[in-house]
């Protein structure tokens, strides 16, 4: 007999919150210091621990529209990671957990936090 799986049958490997924000404040997305006070602040508020130094270089410089930060932070849980293009005014952040975190209060947080005028957003159970 062909049995069916159900929902508690199915293993979850985790959680991820993909961020695309546009119009954002370029004084945020500009500045190091507030790069990485968002990621301290969004740990926080999902209640994830950071494993290692934040990892932030400015690069992509040989294009007007790749020119900006990238961002790498390591959690316990797996990352955070994000690209910001200055000529664009626009973000990409990929938030990914192996434990379950309140991705509506993440993705909240994240388009106030960048003063964004617009954001689409995908959330994926992997």
């Amino acid at each position: 007999m062909n049995k069916m799986k159900t929902s508690a049958d199915k293993k979850i490997y985790g959680y991820e919150l993909i961020l695309d924000l546009k119009g954002c404040d370029p004084g945020v997305i500009t500045s190091k210091k507030k790069l990485k006070a968002y990621v301290d602040e969004l740990c926080r508020l999902i209640k994830m621990k950071k494993y290692g130094r934040i990892m932030l270089p400015y690069f992509g410089e040989n294009a007007e529209h790749t020119a900006g930060y990238s961002l790498v932070q390591l959690i316990e849980t797996s990352s955070i990671t994000g690209h910001f293009s200055d000529h664009w005014k626009t973000a990409y952040l990929n938030i990914f957990s192996c434990l379950p975190y309140d991705h509506q209060l993440a993705k909240k947080f994240t388009k106030e936090y960048f003063r964004a005028k617009g954001m689409k957003a995908r959330f994926l159970i992997r």
